[in-house]
């Protein structure tokens, strides 16, 4: 036997990582003192189990006699009842021993302590066996694909796996630390290491003060944990007790040092802690699928009011994790709160967002119709049941869907399928879709997917419809076109718009609309085909407007396309035609088409309007000729066709050479149609412009005149009087300038000619060119009295023979008085002519000058006479500058009419009317006197010189008043 004060000695120099189970057999057992062995028991804590429950073991064992005195103590007979000293409770026995005996009292202190850490070595045992388990089946399946079996690496892998096994495992929290820690924290670390076989152990064996703590444990767990992980340790819910439910305890040891009170929680605090756990998880993870496992979890628990929670999640999961593009290009996450502020038709637009044309009908069946059951449900559960939500919602994503994805719903919707494969199941609501989506739709090109549509919809045998149901489906078209027609209050006509109008619609009206609709769409294809598309609702804004589709039309023949969509054959325009006139039809059904009001003859002219403004004048040749050719159009029709066509093409030009352009439209347009004299009349026409354009006839300074200016000159005289004052050679050119007159439409005019002729005269006197003037002059007499002898041979009195009578005469008076015009024997005829065919109260004004020429003739043939000469000779004046080239130098202020288009011209016939009423012939007698040497006197002719002197004075200063007066700007007729 060892003395406890050797052994003493030799425990005290052991370090815990020495001590070995002999040195506790050896030291510690042989010692006779129970209360120091216990104590060393107690301790000591070591890394290796054995040694350690070797100590627990011993030290308990040290501690058990202890123990039976103390029961002894209690069993001994309570001391007499009448003593002072009476104890009567166990605790109070207990209580009076150990202060007697102190030694117990440490033993059973000691003993208690060593109890509770023996349980914590079985802990640790059995946390360390599940984690050889755990380790001994991985070893087993070491998840090593079938392809890899023939690996010739396999040798070395099983090798590598044997020296992995070989290795001890090395629990989480080493033995020392573990009966050491306090076993909340533990616990905790446990959870969060997600080592739920240590967390289940802790609280299965360790109830009794974990309890209080269990929701800081589960708390630790991290959120991305699955909750089936650790199902077994999740409260549960007790429907009898309408609290917790407190699972069963379990102990290492069944013996009790103390009564362990338990807290169980209500039913809402349950659910509210399994609430803030789903939240917890979302925010830190994000992970949907987690939460939802949870809340199914709690639900199979028992939890209450955990249903609709467990709804949001499985309808999330869906959109997160069945859609990924929801979650890959969403930029906000998916949480609780973002998913219950949407609306139920946002949620519909999530669901769908990625849907594609191919998928869509299944989306739909896989993650709306359980949506909307769920809302359904949910309504119900409210006590405010709402069966139209489904349909609402979903009608609604469709009526703003694209054409492309209603067309796949109406395909999956098809009559013909069977109740459950179809989306939507009423063939009603199918018609009334689709007629909401096609005429509130905008779109000009998918006329394809537009057919799609229609082929899904419903045929109903309802037989002849009565007229008081067509009457409502025309009605409903008409009222509907007055609605999708844009307004300042209603700007545009969606499709949730346009349902109302086709709801109360029963089958007979909206098989009506049916067949409207497929008129509609064969119209569209058509006018899409011209590259003239038009958006359906145009079809009813123009049901009743047949200007608009007048217009239309015109934009449909005119092709107002690219260039690259210009017609070419013959057959291409044929088609266009034969598409025309199936327009201005109606169906089977008798339903109007797209220009239902206009008539064949009108689309045909509208057509051929068309053809023309192309310049395709061949093809129009071949149709107007053919007999095979559905251009059913009057011959008068198609010249007057012709010649707006020709019109348009003038009235567009930028050059008047018909050569070239435009005017060569214009100009070969008229060879379209049969020969006739409008025709001719507007050829001529084209060719005055042309040959006006020749003579650089500005409209401007520097800018020629257009062709439309040339139309729009309401007096065209005018313009040959621009030429002539333009072009200083022009004058020379009778026949020229008598033709541009025909052809400016004064063919047959015998005072335009007149007024012609004038306005050559007088730019030929302007240019002192007398002989071109006297013969211009004489052709002018000729036209008046060829006039004058065909109004008598009529016996007709007729008002143009009294205004070219009086441009003549005035003509023949203006350069038979001239002074300058040296042939006396010519003026005396122009004179006498002038006399011949002015007015009476004239021919005082004419005679005058008559005499002064008179005069100047006899001395002329008196010289000729003296002189024995054979011809006569002109008389000779002195040089005497021209009044041209003095009111050259004249400076006046400038005024707005010398600067009009027309002042050189009209300057100049002013020049004319001064010059030819200045009193020459008085200059010129002098000048003859003087010459000759001779003195001539006589009464008469004295008296004839000082009447002539004093009447031509003074009206030549009248008439130099009045036209510098014009010339300054006053009014001609003051």
């Amino acid at each position: 036997m060892v003395s406890t004060e050797s052994s003493y000695t030799r425990w005290e120099t052991l370090k815990d990582q020495e001590i070995t189970v002999s040195d506790v057999q050896d030291t510690l057992v042989p010692a006779n003192d129970d209360l120091w062995v216990a104590a060393a028991c107690v301790d000591r804590f070591v890394s290796d189990e054995v040694v350690q429950r070797s100590l627990i073991e011993l030290g308990i064992n040290r501690t058990s006699a202890a123990v039976q005195r103390c029961k002894e103590v209690l069993l001994l007979p309570s001391r007499a009842s009448g003593s002072s000293d009476a104890v009567n409770e166990p605790k109070e026995l207990l209580s009076a021993y150990f202060t007697d005996t102190p030694e117990d009292a440490q033993l059973c202190l000691i003993r208690t302590a060593l109890l509770a850490r023996l349980d914590r070595l079985n802990s640790f045992a059995e946390i360390y066996k599940e984690l050889l388990a755990k380790k001994r089946d991985e070893e087993d399946n070491p998840g090593i694909d079938e392809e890899w079996e023939d690996d010739p690496w396999k040798e070395e892998v099983e090798a590598s796996i044997i020296a992995h096994a070989a290795t001890p495992v090395q629990p989480p929290i080493p033995l020392q630390d573990f009966l050491t820690e306090d076993i909340l924290d533990m616990a905790c670390f446990y959870a969060s290491q997600e080592c739920f076989g240590a967390v289940r152990t802790l609280l299965t064996y360790h109830r009794s003060c974990l309890w209080p703590s269990r929701f800081t444990i589960l708390e630790s767990i991290p959120c991305h944990s699955n909750p089936s992980d650790y199902h077994d340790v999740l409260p549960a819910y007790d429907v009898a007790t309408d609290k917790e439910l407190a699972s069963p305890l379990h102990k290492w040891r069944m013996e009790e040092d103390w009564v362990e009170s338990r807290e169980l929680l209500s039913a809402q605090q349950l659910t509210g802690w399994y609430r803030r756990r789903v939240d917890q998880v979302i925010s830190s993870t994000g992970m949907l699928d987690i939460a939802l496992s949870l809340v199914q979890h709690g639900g199979s628990l028992g939890i209450p009011d955990l249903d609709e929670l467990g709804e949001d999640l499985s309808l999330m999961t869906r959109l997160v994790y069945d859609i990924p593009q929801a979650w890959a290009q969403d930029d906000e996450d998916w949480t609780l709160a973002r998913w219950r502020s949407m609306e139920p038709s946002q949620v519909v637009g999530a669901y769908l967002a990625h849907s594609t044309t191919d998928t869509v009908a299944k989306d739909i069946s896989r993650f709306i119709m359980p949506y909307l059951f769920v809302l359904e449900s949910r309504s119900e559960r409210a006590g405010q049941p709402d069966p139209d939500l489904p349909d609402r919602l979903l009608h609604n994503y469709i009526l703003g869907a694209p054409l492309d994805i209603v067309a796949a719903i109406s395909e999956a919707s098809k009559p013909t399928l069977l109740p459950p494969q179809r989306v939507i199941k009423n063939d009603e609501d199918v018609a009334r879709l689709a007629l909401a989506c096609l005429y509130g739709s905008n779109s000009l090109t998918e006329w394809v997917t537009m057919s799609r549509i229609f082929e899904c919809l419903p045929a109903w045998d309802i037989g002849s419809s009565p007229e008081d149901q067509a009457d409502e489906a025309d009605a409903t078209i008409v009222s509907l076109g007055e609605f999708v027609t844009p307004s300042t209050a209603h700007p545009q006509c969606s499709a949730t718009d346009l349902l109302f109008f086709f709801k109360p619609l029963p089958v007979a009206s909206l098989s009506r609309a049916l067949d409207i609709l497929d008129v509609h769409l064969e119209s569209g294809e058509i006018f899409a085909r011209w590259n003239v598309p038009a958006p359906l609702r145009w079809f009813l804004q123009s049901a009743g407007n047949a200007t608009e589709q007048r217009a239309w039309a015109n934009r449909m023949a005119r092709r107002t396309g690219t260039t690259a969509d210009k017609l070419g054959e013959m057959e291409d325009w044929e088609w266009l035609l034969d598409d025309m006139l199936k327009l201005c039809g109606r169906n089977e059904s008798g339903v109007p088409s797209a220009f239902g009001l206009l008539t064949e003859e009108e689309v045909s002219s509208i057509f051929f309007s068309g053809l023309l403004s192309s310049g395709r004048f061949d093809i129009a040749k071949d149709l107007i000729h053919s007999k095979h050719s559905k251009l059913a159009l009057k011959s008068s029709k198609i010249e007057d066709l012709c010649l707006a066509a020709s019109r348009e093409f003038y009235d567009n030009a930028s050059s008047a050479n018909y050569k070239v352009g435009d005017m060569k439209l214009a100009y070969d347009c008229l060879d379209v149609p049969a020969p006739s004299q409008q025709l001719t009349k507007e050829r001529d026409f084209i060719e005055a412009t042309s040959r006006l354009s020749s003579f650089n006839v500005m409209s401007r300074p520097g800018i020629s005149i257009l062709p439309i200016e040339i139309r729009l000159t309401k007096d065209r005289l005018s313009l040959i009087s621009r030429v002539l004052s333009s072009n200083t050679d022009a004058y020379k050119h009778t026949q020229v300038m008598l033709d541009l007159l025909h052809k400016l439409g004064f063919r047959d005019d015998v005072v335009a000619e007149v007024k012609t002729l004038a306005m050559i005269s007088d730019a030929a006197l302007q240019a002192e060119d007398f002989t071109r003037a006297f013969d211009t002059n004489q052709k002018m007499i000729d036209v008046v009295f060829k006039l004058r002898s065909a109004i008598a041979s009529s016996g007709s009195e007729d008002p143009r023979l009294q205004e070219a009578s009086e441009v003549c005469w005035l003509a023949c008076f203006q350069l038979g008085r001239h002074p300058e015009f040296p042939d006396v024997e010519q003026k005396l005829t122009l004179m006498g002519r002038a006399l011949e065919l002015c007015p009476a109260d004239k021919l005082n004004d004419i005679l005058i000058p008559w005499r002064r020429i008179e005069q100047e003739d006899l001395e002329v043939r008196k010289e000729r006479l003296a002189d024995h000469s054979p011809r006569p000779k002109p008389a000779t004046t002195k040089s005497v500058s021209s009044l041209q080239s003095r009111l050259k130098n004249l400076h006046v202020p400038t005024t707005p009419l010398l600067n009009a288009e027309d002042a050189a011209a009209l300057a100049g016939r002013a020049f004319s009317r001064v010059a030819s009423n200045f009193p020459f012939r008085v200059g010129g007698r002098e000048r003859s006197e003087s010459r000759d040497g001779q003195a001539r006197s006589g009464s008469r002719d004295e008296s004839h010189r000082r009447l002539d002197g004093e009447d031509v004075s003074q009206q030549a200063s009248r008439v130099l008043q009045r036209g510098l007066g014009w010339l300054l700007g006053a009014d001609d007729g003051s």
